[in-house]
């Protein structure tokens, strides 16, 4: 495990972003744009942060700094509008509608910066039926047929936490915009919007399962095809000790590897007869319940069986594979991923710990040359302590609440 401080600022550095507070995917997304050295300055609301964690442990906030604006006051809007004038990009996560009644939309900051970058976040998108529409995560995975991709057939397909929608579905494609159309705005273009909607990142992710379907190589089923569980040496586990192991034996040579250590050869030619599938599945649960994790994850060590013991949250940054390569690190107190990708010329970092709400709002409006930020006195001496859950009218904007 690295100490998560380094030299690197990121291959993003001298990008300016402003991220309208949020949650979910746009903080995740301009976490990963601060990862790569951007400096993100986040305006939050008065009175907090919408994440029921304490704001000092909330990593979305890393490597970010943060200025308290009430955007319902007289002259909120002016502040924003006057950091979108020096900014690059501006990341929001409202409902469709919400930016523009608040005087931050995309034609206000296009006023004062035509060459802005303006990434909106949303689970629906800015149009269609369902667009006002509050969802979260498993509504939006749900109706583009990734989430009916999951699980065994006799059973409701399980949640897989909010990584497939709003993470990769969402702020990766939201990312993936805003990089676009600011090499756009730099080689000349004018700025523009960059409608990120969960909706379309999820379809747009199942695009070669789609082809497959298209070509008859996927059934429109769960359980029964090669990448679902359908297929028995590619699924997980339990082991005698309640733990679970991870099979990916795919190609025949790493197929021979695994029932040879499983001890499993005179059911080899399963493999490529579906009919006996139930028979293999069997046969390999049987042998896994036999050993604990541990054990087996001896046995498969140092082969090409493709089998991997399945870590918990707190288990993985002492895997040796990843201490080695620091895919974890540990800032301030916190054990967390380390940013990603790497690069070779530009290398990033945790530079600072979560942004506490309102604490760079002087340095902020001396580093972009704002001085209207620190006109409101409740901004001169904001507490790193700020207590959260106090925003509930504020949170009703986000399109990922329903409540």
């Amino acid at each position: 495990m690295t100490t998560g401080r380094t030299a690197g600022r990121g291959p993003l550095t001298g990008v300016r972003v402003v991220e309208l507070a949020g949650i979910g995917p746009g903080p995740f997304a301009a976490m990963l744009l601060a990862d790569l050295g951007a400096d993100v300055v986040r305006v939050d609301r008065p009175g907090g942060t919408a994440l029921s964690i304490d704001p000092a442990h909330d990593v979305t906030n890393r490597n970010k700094r943060s200025v308290i604006i009430d955007l319902k006051a007289p002259d909120g809007p002016a502040r924003v509008l006057d950091l979108a004038a020096r900014a690059d990009v501006l990341i929001e996560g409202n409902r469709p509608g919400v930016a523009e009644r608040l005087g931050v939309g995309p034609r206000e900051c296009h006023v004062r910066n035509p060459r802005l970058v303006y990434g909106r976040m949303t689970g629906w998108g800015q149009d269609g039926p369902l667009a006002d529409r509050a969802g979260h995560d498993v509504s939006y995975i749900a109706v583009t047929g990734t989430l009916g991709l999951i699980g065994a057939p006799d059973r409701p397909p399980p949640v897989p936490a909010n990584l497939l929608g709003d993470y990769a579905g969402g702020s990766l494609y939201l990312v993936v915009g805003v990089l676009a159309a600011l090499h756009h705005a730099r080689g000349g273009g004018a700025g523009q919007v960059v409608d990120a909607a969960i909706v379309d990142g999820t379809a747009h992710l199942s695009a070669m399962i789609h082809g497959m379907l298209s070509a008859g190589g996927w059934h429109d089923r769960r359980g029964a095809n090669l990448l679902d569980g359908g297929c028995p040496y590619y699924g997980t586990y339990e082991t005698a000790d309640g733990g679970y192991m991870a099979v990916g034996a795919l190609e025949p040579r790493f197929y021979d590897a695994f029932t040879d250590l499983l001890g499993l050869t005179d059911v080899r030619e399963a493999r490529t007869d579906w009919t006996r599938w139930g028979e293999l599945r069997e046969a390999v649960a049987a042998r896994f319940a036999t050993r604990t994790r541990d054990e087996w994850t001896a046995v498969f060590e140092g082969s090409d069986a493709c089998v991997a013991p399945v870590l918990s949250l707190r288990e993985a940054p002492h895997h040796p594979h990843l201490a080695a390569r620091g895919t974890f690190t540990e800032h301030g107190g916190i054990t967390q991923p380390a940013p990603a990708p790497r690069f070779s010329a530009t290398p990033t970092a945790v530079r600072t710990a979560p942004a506490p709400p309102g604490a760079h709002t002087r340095e902020v409006a001396d580093d972009w040359d704002v001085p209207a930020l620190v006109t409101d006195p409740l901004e001169r001496g904001v507490s790193a302590k700020t207590t959260v859950n106090t925003v509930t009218t504020a949170v009703q904007d986000l399109p990922h609440r329903g409540d």
